[in-house]
C-alpha cells in the first residue's frame, strides 16, 4: 500500500479524534452486564449500518449451541441477547479479515468503590473512565472506526472485513461460538481483547471449580467431639497452594515467562457453617486454575481431582468422607496460533509504524474468544486491543485515549494491507 494512501488514512484518524472519543463515551454510558445486552448491541448494529455495513444481527438457538463440542453449560439462554457480524465486501482479489470482540460487561453492584457514576464515560487527565472502556469496548470502537475511517478517507479494499460484536463472553464465550456455527470465518482474524497494545498470539486457559467438605456434627458445647469443616478446608487450601507451586515449577511455554502470574491455581471463595453459634460440619471452597497453551485440559482437572484424593487418603476422617470436587462455571481452554503467522508478523510491522516501537510479544493472561475462533472457526487470531489486562473489572475502569486512538491507527492500517486496497 502506497505512503499516500496510508497518509491519508492516519490523517483521517486524526481529524477524527473527538469524534472517536465520543463514539467510545456513548458505548459506556449504555448498561451492558452480562444478560442484558441488547441496548448497547442495538446501539451499535444501527451505527454500523449508518456507515454502511452489511449487519447480520441473530438470537442464539440455545439447543443447537448444546450439540457443539465448544458449548459450556450456562444458566440461562438467549433470547432478546443478539449477536452481530457487520461486514464490508471488498472488490474482490484480496484476504478476508474477521475483527472480534465483545460488549458484555461485569457487574458494579451499587456502584461502590467507584469515584463516579460506573456509566458515566467520563475523561480524567486523558483517560476514558466506566464500566466496560477497557474491557472491551475500546476494542470493539476501535474496530468499528478503523473500517468507518478507512471508507471516508476515500479507500476501496480488496478483501472482505468482518466485524462479530458478540455477548456473554464474561460467562461462556458462547457468542463467538455462535459465530462460528453460524459459518462466518476468515483468512485471519483479530481479537480487540484487552492486551496493553501488545501483540498476543496466545491466551491462558481457565477452569473453575468447587470442593464440598464434610465435617463431623456436634453440638456448640461439645465441639471437641465433632470434626470441623473450616478445619478440613484448610488442609484442602493448603493442598491447592501445593499445586500451584508445582504446576508452577513444571509447567513452561515461551509466551508466559513469568509463570506465577500465568498459572493461578487458587481457592477464591470459602463458605463454612450457617450460624455464629453452630458448630461448622460443612465447608464449600471454589477457585480456580490458569492453563497455557499445550496443555492437556482435562489432564489438568484430573490433577486437582488427584491432588484432593491424595489428601483425603492421608487425613483420618477424609479417608472415608472424601471431599467432593465438581467443576462448574466458567471452563475455557487455552488457545494460541504461531508467533510467525502473517498476521502476527504485519500487526507487529504496523505497531512499529504507529508508535516507533517494537511492540511486545507475549501471552495473555487471561481467557478469551479467540478459542473458539482458532479451534473451530478456521480463523487464526490474534489478540491486539487498547485495554490493560491489569485494569479489567476493576473499580474506575479506565481506557488510555492516547492507546485508544492509536489502536484504531494499528487497525486501520492492518485492515488495508491484509485486506489489500485499489491504488
Amino acid at each position: 500500500m502506497s505512503t499516500t494512501v496510508r497518509e491519508k488514512v492516519l490523517s483521517k484518524i486524526d481529524e477524527k479524534r473527538d469524534h472517536a472519543i465520543g463514539f467510545l463515551q456513548d458505548m459506556v454510558r449504555i448498561p451492558s452486564v452480562t444478560g442484558d445486552e441488547a441496548a448497547i448491541q442495538k446501539f451499535v448494529s444501527e451505527y454500523m449500518s449508518r456507515i454502511g455495513l452489511d449487519v447480520d444481527m441473530w438470537e442464539t438457538d440455545w439447543e443447537e449451541l448444546k450439540a457443539h463440542p465448544g458449548y459450556r453449560p450456562v444458566a440461562r439462554g438467549y433470547e432478546g441477547r443478539p449477536n452481530i457480524v457487520a461486514t464490508r465486501k471488498g472488490s474482490g482479489g484480496g484476504r478476508s479479515l474477521l475483527l472480534n470482540g465483545h460488549t458484555d460487561v461485569i457487574p458494579v453492584g451499587n456502584g461502590e468503590g467507584w469515584s463516579d457514576d460506573p456509566w458515566s464515560g467520563l475523561i480524567r487527565e486523558g483517560r476514558i473512565y466506566g464500566r466496560g472502556a477497557c474491557d472491551m469496548k475500546s476494542g470493539v470502537a476501535a474496530h468499528i472506526l478503523a473500517l468507518e475511517y478507512i471508507r471516508d478517507a476515500g479507500i476501496t479494499l480488496k478483501g472482505d472485513v468482518m466485524i462479530n460484536v458478540v455477548i456473554d463472553e464474561e460467562v461462556s464465550g458462547h457468542g463467538t461460538l455462535d459465530t462460528v456455527i453460524r459459518g462466518y470465518k476468515a483468512d485471519a482474524g483479530i481479537s480487540g481483547e484487552t492486551s496493553d497494545l501488545a501483540v498476543q498470539p496466545a491466551c491462558i486457559g481457565r477452569i473453575w471449580f468447587e470442593i464440598a467438605v464434610q465435617g463431623k456434627p456436634a453440638g456448640i458445647q461439645q465441639r471437641y467431639l465433632g470434626i470441623s469443616a473450616i478445619d478440613l478446608g484448610n488442609k484442602v487450601v493448603a493442598a491447592v497452594k501445593e499445586l500451584e507451586d508445582h504446576r508452577v515449577a513444571t509447567v513452561r511455554h515461551p509466551l508466559y515467562p513469568n509463570a506465577l502470574d500465568s498459572l493461578p491455581c487458587m481457592i477464591g471463595s470459602f463458605q463454612a457453617g450457617n450460624y455464629p453459634s453452630a458448630f461448622p460440619d460443612t465447608a464449600l471452597l471454589k477457585g480456580s486454575i490458569g492453563t497455557v497453551p499445550g496443555e492437556d485440559h482435562e489432564g489438568v482437572k484430573q490433577s486437582l481431582r488427584d491432588k484432593i484424593a491424595a489428601l483425603a487418603e492421608s487425613d483420618p476422617w477424609m479417608k472415608d468422607h472424601p471431599p467432593v470436587v465438581r467443576f462448574v462455571g466458567y471452563d475455557a481452554e487455552a488457545s494460541e496460533i504461531d508467533v510467525a503467522h502473517p498476521i502476527v508478523t504485519l500487526l507487529s510491522q504496523v505497531h512499529t509504524e504507529i508508535t516507533g516501537q517494537q511492540p511486545v510479544i507475549s501471552g495473555r493472561q487471561g481467557a478469551a474468544d479467540t478459542r473458539f475462533l482458532n479451534s473451530y472457526g478456521q480463523t487464526p487470531t490474534v489478540i491486539y486491543g487498547p485495554g490493560s489486562t491489569a485494569v479489567m473489572h476493576s473499580n474506575d475502569e479506565y481506557v488510555s485515549i492516547d492507546d485508544y486512538v492509536t489502536a484504531i491507527k494499528v487497525m486501520a492500517l492492518c485492515i488495508c494491507d491484509w485486506c489489500g486496497v485499489e491504488e
